[in-house]
């Protein structure tokens, strides 16, 4: 294994580790929707990650981050649903961000990533509770958190992109 590749899962490895530990220790639970609801920062590592590392460490660190935090948590049902929902968002992160890092294009992928959230975890719910109207309760927390992320990513992903440049990453 060449050097390039052990950074590579270093960098992955750490990718994930920091979105789990954003989704865990940094939530707040939400007394709305059939699950009860759960806003965390995760996505802001989630972003950061993908964007500036890729769709490959964008979809592992959101799919098996945010999964390991649905297992450990009481959320299990949730955790297959979470690696494909979150993975998604990651790859698509990456993807659109990964020959233009300006603000109109990470914005566009936030609004996109946004779209597969709530379409994703709308879809999880009425596969979990057999129901095709509860899942909507779900949709104004999800839109809090992906909004929150999605600004606070706005305002330090400039700084980040300018050091990255500078050092070469």
């Amino acid at each position: 294994m060449n050097h390039s590749a052990i950074l590579s899962m270093v960098i992955t490895a750490i990718c994930i580790t920091l979105t789990y530990i954003f989704t865990a220790f940094i939530n707040i639970r939400l007394p709305i929707a059939a699950n009860g609801g759960l806003v965390h920062l995760g996505n802001v590592a989630l972003f950061i990650s993908a964007i500036l590392f890729g769709k490959k460490t964008g979809a592992l660190a959101g799919g098996i981050g945010m999964g390991l935090f649905d297992l450990l948590s009481g959320w299990t049902a949730w955790a297959p649903f979470t690696l494909i929902i979150v993975g998604i968002m990651g790859f698509v992160m990456g993807w659109m961000t990964e020959h233009k890092k300006t603000y109109p294009r990470i914005i566009l992928a936030m609004i996109m990533v946004s779209a597969i959230k709530i379409v994703g975890y709308y879809l999880a719910e009425v596969i979990l509770y057999g129901n095709w109207m509860a899942p909507i309760t779900s949709v104004p927390g999800n839109l809090v958190q992906m909004g929150v992320g999605s600004v606070i990513v706005l305002v330090v992903i400039g700084p980040i992109l300018k050091i990255t440049r500078r050092e070469g990453i």
